[in-house]
């Protein structure tokens, strides 16, 4: 799998504070958005694109969002070691972070970012301990329960192991290193920055 998000971006000047954050927390709590977020105004941070073999929500781009692969593509990574981490989450698809995409960031000296499930943190800690394992908390369980019903995307059966995912998700906030509390996406977003290149970083072409 390669395309534009799987390149490092290209600077003339490297920042100050390199480092490898991973970003985890309970399902619907925002790590996609604020992923996003820090990719559209911090192109300094590299975000990894995740593989899943979950089909594609409305709006959601193969190669952007995720890379989105069939049952047996996603045998054939695992069996070749292409994957750093994976999973089984919410009791249905499989996702994992490809390998090669992240070793390249990280020799080049780029800031960069997963953006993964609790399992897969897991996993990176003990391949990874250098890096800086960061929670994603909503601003409470009730707001956490009214995105998910309230982005429509799931069926009733799939919100319910969401939710329960959730409160075990929720239960590991201590395995992590900082907590930051999904207020509001760019806030987030920027503090989750400041942790790797410092604040008021701009890229420096």
């Amino acid at each position: 799998m390669t395309g534009a998000a799987d390149t490092p971006p290209e600077s003339g000047h490297r920042p100050a504070r390199s480092r490898l954050i991973v970003l985890a927390g309970p399902t619907a709590v925002g790590k996609g958005t604020v992923a996003a977020e820090v990719r559209r105004t911090h192109p300094e941070v590299w975000v990894s694109v995740s593989a899943t073999t979950r089909r594609p929500r409305p709006g959601e781009e193969n190669g952007v969002h995720y890379w989105f692969v069939s049952d047996d593509e996603f045998d054939a990574m695992v069996a070749r070691g292409d994957l750093l981490e994976w999973a089984v989450v919410h009791k249905s698809a499989r996702y994992g972070t490809p390998r090669g995409p992240v070793d390249l960031a990280l020799a080049s000296g780029h800031p960069a970012m997963l953006e993964i499930d609790l399992q897969g943190a897991r996993q990176v800690r003990g391949t990874m301990p250098e890096a800086l394992f960061v929670f994603l908390k909503p601003p409470s369980w009730d707001e956490l329960v009214r995105r998910l019903v309230g982005r429509g995307t799931e069926s009733e059966a799939e919100r319910e192991r969401r939710l329960e995912t959730a409160r075990e998700e929720l239960a590991a906030e201590s395995e992590f290193d900082v907590t930051i509390v999904n207020h509001e996406v760019h806030a987030a977003a920027e503090e989750l920055v400041a942790l790797m290149v410092g604040p008021g970083s701009t890229r420096s072409d």
